[in-house]
């Protein structure tokens, strides 16, 4: 999610939306860290809106408290990186009745489902996102991800979500891994020399694709070793946030420290 919004992250719906920016609470800002990637690289992870009259403008506001949602919103990403993941889906759904316009947008709402174990209706968050963001490389492989807890691997590529070019090559290769099969090993030793950055996200999309296989220990070293890169103890990223929520719902060591 190049100026800051007031809706939530992905309500500006350009399929072509910068995607790593550095979060200051409350609002999220254009701050680039850890990576010196230009800016069509950044994630929208790391993007809050802070004026909330600029979407009402463009929709025509109607019955909806974008205000009240917005908060709501953030309030769930805080919630998420706390690790109280069933507390973020409630603020999230409370910012969906406030503004139902929230609900094709609601990426985060969708990780904190993968979490509670909620597949199918997290599949179909991440549908929802892509329909509004084509090109939008992680919520296709979460959908997956969701999708192969709840049908099985196979079934799960069969209906893979196809989308855009990703600028950002480590994504690129995590995208066709998901999308075709292979080995994650091959993505962290491609990217294991590179930007801090890039490491953080091969490792945690390696640790994920084991996870889909049923592989929770080469999930684990590779999910643990994302949460204690240099990017994943400092960024602000969202990402970085949800590693260390996963090794505290899989009850694993090495997540908050």
């Amino acid at each position: 999610m190049a100026l800051a919004q007031i809706v939530n992250p992905t309500m500006y719906p350009s399929p072509r939306i910068p995607r790593r920016f550095k979060m200051i609470s409350p609002f999220r800002s254009i701050s680039p860290q850890f990576s010196p990637q230009p800016p069509h690289a950044l994630s929208r992870r790391l993007f809050l809106p802070s004026v909330s009259s600029i979407w009402d403008a463009i929709t025509g506001g109607g019955d909806s408290n974008p205000r009240e949602a917005i908060a709501a919103v953030r309030n769930g990403m805080q919630l998420f990186k706390k690790g109280d993941v069933s507390g973020s889906v409630t603020e999230f759904d409370r910012a969906i009745v406030l503004d139902p316009r929230q609900k094709a947008y609601l990426w985060q709402r969708g990780l904190s489902l993968y979490y509670l174990d909620r597949f199918e209706e997290g599949a179909e968050q991440f549908r929802l996102d892509v329909a509004q963001n084509p090109n939008d490389t992680e919520e296709s492989i979460w959908c997956f991800l969701c999708e192969a807890r709840f049908y099985g691997v196979n079934a799960a590529r069969e209906q893979f979500l196809e989308v855009g070019r990703d600028s950002r090559p480590v994504m690129r290769e995590a995208y066709n891994l998901f999308k075709n099969g292979g080995d994650p090993e091959k993505l962290v030793n491609d990217f294991s020399s590179g930007q801090a950055s890039d490491y953080f996200y091969a490792s945690l999309y390696a640790g994920l694709y084991y996870e889909a296989e049923g592989k929770s220990e080469n999930a684990k070293f590779h999910i643990t070793a994302a949460c204690g890169s240099p990017y994943g103890q400092r960024s602000d990223d969202y990402m970085a946030s949800l590693a260390k929520v996963h090794c505290l719902c899989r009850n694993w060591s090495s997540g908050f420290v």
